[in-house]
Order: structure tokens, then sequence, then C-alpha cells
């Protein structure tokens, strides 16, 4: 299962090397901000919403803007509350150990690292973060539509049509789409809405020496990985939530060397010759959609523990 990647997060690389279109609308609808209806924002890669501000609509900048500084205002909160935790239990510790000292000191903690990890973001210093997506966080998706390569923002785990919305708890793992199950679990979308994510590297979690780690892969020549994914538009019939755009990426049998690390799986890395086929599929010929599999591209997949 590919849980985690560091994507091509703008849109303009779409742009350059396929002519794509934005589909400005729901770049719009994704990424507004409703403090009053909704005051979560979406998840999204930091390099995505950077473009937007350079490029988006000046009234989806503003919008923008402030949910950055609200949120910049929560953050700053969070982390005078969490340092005066975590000094409040110390004190305590001098005095007596307690397990609920203990914990104040090592979740206070923890959750100032994160806090201030997320306020450097807000405020522009980059990290190797910027671009990275994992279950549930949105990221650009090209698609074709009416013959135009149009680029869409989409959550990383598909939610089917027709689906409930508890399907994202009750399948948790539908980010990911399984060569070998494509005529049954995902037959809705499979030979129909075809898409393709530009990725640098991906992440696996794989047992080394008894222990979980996460292993990086990337391919040796740098190039950029082309990956085949399958997406739906799902809608609420009462017409209550908002509608979803999402995604999940095609996976195969492993290549050898991501095998010889551990895991089971690998994405599928289409060649530049296939995108226009992919993207276009005849749902009458899926043994052409195979083929294309069968032809990928194979770069030796480099892997290192992650940070």
């Amino acid at each position: 299962m590919c849980y985690s990647a560091q994507v091509q997060a703008e849109f303009k690389q779409f742009q350059r090397a396929f002519g794509a279109v934005m589909d400005l609308n729901t770049y719009v609808k994704t990424f507004w901000w409703d403090r009053g209806r909704d005051p979560r924002r979406i998840k999204a890669p930091r390099a995505m919403v950077r473009e937007l501000l350079e490029i988006g609509p000046p009234e989806l900048q503003a919008n923008i803007r402030e949910a950055d500084a609200d949120e910049i205002d929560d953050l700053t909160r969070e982390i005078f509350d969490q340092r005066r935790r975590v000094a409040d239990a110390e004190r305590a510790l001098q005095v007596k150990e307690t397990k609920k000292a203990l914990n104040d000191v090592r979740v206070g903690t923890k959750k100032v690292k994160q806090a201030q990890r997320r306020l450097d973001t807000l405020k522009g210093v980059a990290s190797d973060q910027d671009s990275r997506i994992y279950p549930g966080v949105y990221c650009p998706v090209m698609v074709v539509e009416d013959g135009q390569k149009v680029v869409k923002p989409m959550r990383y785990q598909c939610r089917p049509a027709g689906k409930p919305a508890s399907y994202d708890r009750q399948y948790p793992g539908t980010y990911n789409a399984r060569r070998d199950n494509l005529e049954g679990f995902w037959r809705q979308q499979f030979g129909h809405s075809h898409g393709l994510i530009l990725a640098h590297r991906f992440y696996e979690h794989v047992e080394v020496d008894g222990e979980d780690r996460v292993l990086e892969f990337v391919p040796r020549t740098g190039e950029l990985m082309l990956i085949a994914c399958l997406w739906s538009h799902w809608r609420d019939p009462r017409g209550v939530e908002p509608d979803l755009l999402s995604f999940a990426a095609v996976t195969d049998d492993p290549e050898p060397e991501v095998a010889a690390a551990g895991h089971d799986r690998t994405i599928i890395n289409i060649k530049p010759e296939h995108v226009d086929a992919w993207l276009s599929p005849d749902s009458g010929n899926l043994q052409a959609l195979y083929d294309i599999f069968d032809d990928k591209q194979h770069p030796f997949y480099e892997h290192r523990i992650a940070a």
C-alpha cells in the first residue's frame, strides 16, 4: 500500500508537461474557507496552497490569507497552553513523580512540536512536507473532460459514488486500488474514470529488524513518476454535505527491489506514451488497459529509511 507520496503539488507542472488547464471553479470550491459554516480547512500540501496565493483569484487569495491568520492565532494559543502544561507538570515532578505529570510532559511536548511545525509552515518556512500527501489529503489530479486534459484537486482516499459518507471509516484503505481487484471492488471506476498524479517519491511501512519503519522509495535516475489513478465524484443524496472528488492510486505486484526491501506492492508508473490512452479509457476493451500496466516504467527504486 502506498500510504504516502511526495507529489508535484503545483498545477504549473501539468500545464507545462501536458497542456492541461485548471478546473478553477473546483479549486475555489475546494479551498474556500467558510468560518461560519465549517471552521475546518481541507488538508493539502502547502506547495499547492502557495501556488493559489500566487495565481488564484484575488477573492480566494484573500480568503486563504484570512484562514492562515486564523489558524496562526489558534496555533499560537495552543503552543502557549501546552508549554504551560509542560511547565506545570515539570514542577509537579519535582515534588512527586506521577503518571499524570509524566504524561502531561510527554503529550504537551509532542503537541508543541506539532503546532510549531505547522506554524512554521504557515509563516513560509520551507519543509520536505510541503508536497507530501497522506490518506485524506488533497492533491492535483489530471483527468480528461471533452478531450481536454484538466487538473482538479482531489482527496487521496476514494469514496465511490453512491456509497455513504461512513464508507471512509469502514474502508480506510481505499487510497489504493489493487490491480487484481479492479474488475471487482473498483469496477465502477476502472475503464470509466481514470486520473494521473505526478510524484517524485513514495513511502511505505516496512518491518526492518523487527521494527516498523517508513522507507522512502525514489527512482534512481530522478525522473517524475506518472501514477495511474482511479477517481470518483461523490454526491450526497440528501444534499447536505458538499460534493467530494477523491481518488486511489493503482498498485501492482512489487518491483523486485521493492520486494527485497520488504514491501508487497508498488504503485503503477505508466509510460508517457500511454497517458492519453489511460486518461480516455475504452470500457469495452479492458485488456488494453492491462496492457498499459504490463508496459509500465521500471525505474530502479532506491530506498532509505525516511527521517
